[in-house]
């Protein structure tokens, strides 16, 4: 991943192009495609493939648990983060009199279940602006209090790569909002940076990003500590643990805490490649690949700065991310000369967002900056 020779060898649908929209796809390394091929393999087998797909199950929540810094029984999966967090409402049960606070960096996904509730249940919903592109505290304060039952942020943005100083979030969290949820959407950030958010009420993320996995999956981390508060009321079986006992049908013992949001048949394929694309980050090290890419970052920060562009976040070498973005009048034409060259960056809504992961090279950057200059 981090050297031409690896590059070529396990990505090799990275020859001749370049790559920078890992913050809405990634490009799995060839043992991803391996893994999802003995899926099929298992899963043509019938019901004998049970005996493989369940023991995979295990091997993948182990190795995310290491990820994520927690034990094995601390982490569960469900079909995407947008479940998780439809999960976690049902966990919490908040009413009226209760409030959350939100960030206008988040993704939708951990930003609207509060906004969707029935009017009866709906929370007062609290929205902690961005300034000038960064999250800062001295905004937050004032909205908490004793009623905030669940402050939900993303540790990295989707929308312009801010990474939150998690440290000091959680520090006031919980001396100001001692009732408080802390939840983490580490999407942006799972196989990119080193978390150290662990201490959070629970982590949810999606696989399909930094984590060169697929899509199909979600993951949810809840430590100890959380799991009685954060248990979800949700049917299903998987997550039951007497589902076909005698009394299944007069009560329904639900596992607690991260177990409770899988609530349903596994879902395989996706969990495969999970486990293996987090075993291959794993023997690369995601402090290496922040090492490799984090310098990257900062070439893009610099040289959007000489062709007098403004980045929607300012760049942060002390607390950096794999995401630069920024917007243009000419966002459209911008684009278009960057398609030309086979730079592939995520262009939404007058927004280019470029990302970097361990397989980025500085080629691909200087392909950038050189194609950004002549299309300005």
């Amino acid at each position: 991943m981090l050297t031409d020779s690896s590059r070529a060898a396990d990505f090799p649908s990275l020859n001749g192009i370049h790559y920078l929209n890992t913050a809405a796809e990634s490009i799995p390394p060839v043992c991803v495609n391996e893994a999802v091929n003995e899926y099929m393999q298992h899963k043509s087998l019938g019901m004998r493939g049970r005996d493989f797909h369940f023991p995979r199950v295990e091997a993948c929540r182990e190795i995310t648990a290491k990820h994520l810094g927690l034990a094995t029984n601390e982490v569960s999966f469900c079909s995407c983060s947008s479940e998780a967090y439809n999960l976690l409402a049902s966990a919490l049960d908040l009413t009226p009199n209760d409030e959350v606070v939100v960030t206008d960096l988040d993704f939708p996904a951990g930003a609207t279940p509060w906004l969707t509730a029935p009017e009866h249940a709906r929370p007062v919903s609290h929205l902690w602006k961005n300034n000038h592109g960064a999250l800062n505290l001295v905004d937050l304060a004032s909205l908490l209090s004793e009623r905030t039952k669940l402050v939900q942020v993303s540790l990295v943005s989707f929308y312009n790569g801010h990474r939150i100083a998690y440290a000091k979030l959680r520090d006031m969290v919980r001396l100001l909002a001692p009732n408080a949820v802390l939840a983490v959407d580490v999407t942006q950030a799972l196989g990119r940076v080193v978390l150290d958010c662990q201490d959070a009420d629970i982590l949810i993320s999606s696989t399909h990003k930094w984590t060169l996995g697929i899509h199909g999956g979600g993951i949810i981390g809840i430590p100890k500590k959380s799991a009685a508060r954060l248990t979800t009321k949700a049917g299903g079986w998987y997550h039951i643990s007497n589902a076909f006992d005698a009394d299944r049908f007069e009560s329904a013992r639900v596992k607690s805490g991260a177990l409770s949001f899988s609530v349903g048949m596994p879902s395989f394929a996706a969990l495969y490649a999970l486990n293996a694309s987090l075993r291959y980050l794993d023997q690369i090290g995601v402090a290496t690949i922040a090492a490799h890419a984090d310098p990257l970052v900062a070439r893009v920060h610099a040289g959007l700065k000489e062709l007098g562009i403004t980045t929607l976040c300012p760049a942060q070498p002390d607390n950096p991310s794999g995401i630069v973005a920024f917007t243009h009048e000419n966002t459209a034409a911008i684009n278009e000369a960057l398609l030309a060259g086979n730079i592939h960056v995520m262009h939404q809504v007058g927004r280019i967002r470029i990302a970097i992961h361990g397989y980025n090279t500085a080629a691909d950057v200087d392909k950038l900056l050189a194609t950004l200059r002549s299309a300005l």
